[in-house]
């Protein structure tokens, strides 16, 4: 692959990920918002543990369609030729572990590069999706037997 078409398609990955992602965060949270409805009169343990569970599956879900675009895109490209090798390639290049004993050639370096600059962003997002729900869950001052 030329530079060109390294940083073309790989931009092009890196923004249907995204929009993925995007998108799956806003169905998600009309989910999560829809679920604290029907749970507000349970306890607050139960209602906390459903809320967080079903956001962070939701979240892996994502994640992991994520994984398999990349992965099938280094197919497609001709960058990795079979699926075992290019799912384990995109999912430590996309988690940012790097083990390093798959590597690319010279010329799909620069595209290989765009599954870990999709999986920071990506990943950055869901961290901050989730704190902002444990902030908006959690109280800020949980009463002690002092405060009585």
């Amino acid at each position: 692959m030329t530079l060109l078409s390294q940083l073309f398609w790989g931009s092009v990955f890196l923004t249907i990920c995204a929009v993925i992602h995007v998108l799956a965060i806003a169905m998600f949270t009309s989910y999560l918002t829809r679920l604290s409805e029907m749970l507000i009169h349970r306890g607050r343990f139960v209602r906390i543990s459903a809320i967080v569970g079903a956001a962070f599956g939701m979240i892996t879900f994502s994640h992991t369609v994520q994984v398999w675009i990349w992965a099938k895109a280094f197919m497609l490209m001709g960058v990795i030729a079979d699926l075992n090798s290019a799912l384990y390639f995109a999912l430590v290049t996309y988690s940012t572990v790097g083990y390093g004993d798959l590597t690319l050639g010279p010329g799909t370096r620069i595209f290989g590069t765009f599954a870990g600059v999709s999986g920071i962003l990506t990943l950055g997002v869901s961290t901050a999706i989730l704190v902002a729900l444990l902030g908006r869950l959690l109280p800020r001052h949980e009463p002690s037997h002092h405060d009585s």
